[in-house]
């Protein structure tokens, strides 16, 4: 049941945010058109439900072959494949909103687990890789939540960056998801979707571990 209604609201609403983001999208359109590489959106290949392969919605903030360049799949702070609007979109987060698109599809749902490239995913255990999409990739979700700061931690990591993604980020990546699943409920979702909000305004904030004290330890 929980299912059900949750994918009511899924399509409710990311019709409703379709129409009321269309005064966003257009300059967001315009800009994109006339700077960088002229790219409106990105589409790329990404894991979801059930580990099933869909296509992802984005605006375009990279260069057009920036997973053959750098650190491919890994973005770093400052990462020079991001393009100066790209930056300002990524900061914001508005570069996520075109995937009210992937929900009113069904690839997707508000709240989830991030979609992971297939390269990504392939850094998960075998373990891993059964539990994590077990349920609806998500706008946002716990994960891109604690992992705000993910580009930061990659940084000013002591590892090379593909090192630090996959031996410290994506272990404790994986358990928030499993902690999500275990703790799916209407709830948890409201609250995900507020702190969401609140980060994008007090990203220093410590609120996530106060509204969730279960959540998996973090020592890093």
């Amino acid at each position: 049941m929980y299912r059900i209604i949750k994918r009511f609201f899924d399509i409710l609403f990311s019709l409703i945010a379709i129409l009321l983001l269309l005064p966003v999208f257009i300059p967001i359109v315009i800009l994109l058109l006339l700077t960088g590489e002229h790219e409106v959106f990105f589409r790329q290949e990404r894991v979801g439900y059930k580990n099933r392969i869909f296509r992802i919605w984005k605006f375009a903030t990279m260069l057009k072959n920036s997973p053959n360049m750098g650190h491919g799949d890994v973005t770093v702070r400052k990462d020079p494949r991001i393009t100066a609007v790209g930056r300002f979109l990524r900061q914001s987060k508005l570069n996520e909103l075109p995937q009210v698109i992937n929900i009113v599809t069904g690839d997707m749902s508000f709240v989830g687990p991030r979609p992971l490239m297939k390269v990504g995913f392939d850094r998960y255990s075998d373990e891993m890789k059964l539990k994590v999409y077990n349920a609806q990739p998500g706008l946002t979700g716990i994960g891109s939540i604690v992992f705000r700061d993910e580009e930061l931690i990659i940084t000013q990591s002591n590892l090379p960056p593909h090192e630090c993604y996959r031996d410290v980020i994506l272990p404790y990546k994986g358990a928030l998801e499993v902690w999500y699943q275990q703790h799916q409920n209407f709830f948890t979702d409201f609250m995900i979707l507020f702190l969401t909000a609140w980060y994008v305004v007090f990203p220093k904030s410590s609120l996530v571990y106060k509204v969730f004290p279960s959540l998996p330890k973090r020592s890093f």
